[in-house]
């Protein structure tokens, strides 16, 4: 675990060295869990983007787009529950005077019943090689029988005081499993309370004409209260989708890992509408094809897993996260809800407007069903930096940092370097760039050996490098260099649009999801 660590702090480290990711302020020390984008982080933040937002827009006829402001009227969120239940249950250290998400405690605690089967299984699998059963060992090993037994027992309290929402008991959980602070190391612990994690702020030109709103804490209620206008409007025919990519604000109290909890974030969300009665059905269509779009940036099917729910929102009859294997475990990166006509009955009461489906087949009105599938900009931009970070031994015995990022998402996509700054090798480089730049994003370098520049582009994760020399200025042939094999090729300047674009192209991971 410790070396996973140590390989996290690495790629925090490289993501503000090459121009990823900022501490929000930095000048003035930063702002806790505040984050900024840099010029490289930009164009991938955007790529994934681009590569979501595509994916529904283009390849359903049925799902269309908006962008809701992020003032809503306050009403909004007594509808949808947010300003009497968006609380985190916290819980206080009294040594380290740190504060923790109860719940978080004691999730971690069961990843750790998991951890020591899991290491179990691996020592016995080094001892018995090709022989080894691992279904047959983890039911008949005493060792893993007792942690899973630990395990589940804990899971089964855990859930039963989450769905009571049983305050008292999930301190008693913390106490029972002797659930230490990792600061103090002490068990030192206050009661557990409920906290809102919405931001207010004040409409209005004086303190007593100004009224209370919120930065909204979600994108989901802006697609559902501009549901009638998008239906009518586009003539949709359920089942139909929304889209929305935005900023959300929560105040995190327990902020950390980086940019996997942060309190200003985006979301990407879908809220995909349906007549009641199928949205079980529709619920698992959309599992499968939100799990083939993270599948088919090529991380390994190992790296994700599906985790339902213990705890059902009221409003929700099946939800399941889509989990992604960081270096600090396998965490949420995509949420998948099934939340049946909650969000547009409570509009729909609190309104006073009628919100409702007519259906044409069956002559009759609604209230229609929704899955929501809301994924997380930022938590996709880590997983996808994690999975991508690499310090490859080289058979010289040099280390390389290299980002093998999926080509489509790569901030920069093409490096042109001209061998030396003379003989007219720049003004050939430029003019490669200025043919390829309407295409794709180029990157024109010239300073240092072409070693050092092949080794800054594989830290920021170009693909492609191309190398202009004086054999250029006789045949229009250039040095193409893959950032992954590192192999070189001779190719004409002619053929290099169609050999690039070809993989560094959104297009190339749409296809992949037909």
């Amino acid at each position: 675990m410790a070396q996973q660590e140590d390989v996290f702090k690495k790629i925090v480290s490289h993501c503000k060295e090459y121009g990823f990711v900022f501490p929000s302020s930095d000048i003035y020390d930063g702002l806790g869990a505040v984050y900024d984008y840099g010029q490289n982080g930009v164009e991938l933040k955007n790529n994934i983007k681009q590569y979501w937002w595509q994916s529904m827009v283009l390849l359903h006829q049925n799902i269309v787009g908006i962008d809701a402001a992020i003032f809503m009227h306050p009403t909004t969120w007594k509808a949808s529950g947010h300003v009497d239940a968006f609380n985190d249950p916290l819980i206080d250290n009294r040594d380290s005077k740190k504060r923790y998400r109860a719940d978080v405690l004691i999730e971690e605690q069961i990843a750790k019943y998991d951890e020591k089967i899991e290491k179990e299984v691996a020592k016995a699998a080094k001892r018995f090689g090709e022989n080894f059963d691992e279904v047959m060992f983890c039911s008949t090993n005493p060792r893993v029988l007792e942690h899973k037994a630990k395990r589940d027992a804990l899971h089964e309290r855990f859930a039963k005081a989450l769905n009571n929402n049983d305050l008292e008991e999930l301190r008693q959980i913390i106490l029972d499993e002797e659930i230490v602070c990792p600061i103090s190391g002490t068990r030192n612990w206050t009661e557990v309370r409920q906290f809102n994690l919405m931001f207010s702020t004040e409409v209005g030109s004086t303190a007593d004409g100004a009224s209370k709103i919120y930065l909204r804490p979600e994108t989901a209620q802006g697609i559902f209260v501009n549901y009638l206008n998008v239906q009518k409007t586009g003539r949709m025919k359920l089942p139909f989708g929304i889209a929305q990519i935005g900023k959300a604000f929560r105040n995190e109290i327990v902020a950390r890992q980086f940019i996997f909890r942060m309190r200003e974030f985006e979301q990407m969300e879908m809220q995909f509408f349906v007549k009641p009665g199928t949205e079980l059905e529709w619920f698992q269509k959309w599992k499968q094809t939100r799990m083939a779009w993270h599948q088919a940036l090529g991380f390994g099917a190992e790296n994700y897993r599906f985790h339902d729910h213990d705890k059902l929102a009221h409003y929700a009859n099946a939800a399941t996260d889509i989990e992604f294997h960081m270096p600090f475990g396998f965490k949420e990166v995509e949420g998948i809800h099934s939340r049946t006509n909650f969000d547009l009955s409570q509009h729909a009461k609190y309104s006073g407007k009628k919100i409702e489906y007519f259906d044409p087949d069956t002559n009759e009105s609604y209230t229609p069903y929704v899955i929501e599938t809301s994924i997380g900009v930022d938590r996709m931009f880590l997983s996808v930096m994690c999975h991508s970070f690499d310090e490859e031994q080289l058979p010289n015995g040099e280390t390389r940092t290299v980002l093998h990022l999926p080509a489509a998402l790569a901030p920069v996509k093409l490096a042109v370097f001209p061998l030396t700054k003379k003989d007219g090798l720049p003004e050939k480089a430029q003019e490669i760039i200025n043919d390829l730049r309407f295409h794709f994003n180029c990157k024109y370098e010239e300073k240092d050996q072409i070693g050092k520049r092949y080794r800054r582009m594989d830290a920021i994760g170009t693909p492609y490098c191309v190398t202009v020399d004086p054999q250029t200025l006789e045949d229009n042939t250039v040095t193409l260099r893959d950032r992954d094999s590192m192999e070189q090729r001779r190719v004409h300047i002619s053929e290099l649009q169609g050999i690039i674009e070809d993989q560094v192209s959104i297009t190339s991971l749409l296809k992949k999801l037909l």
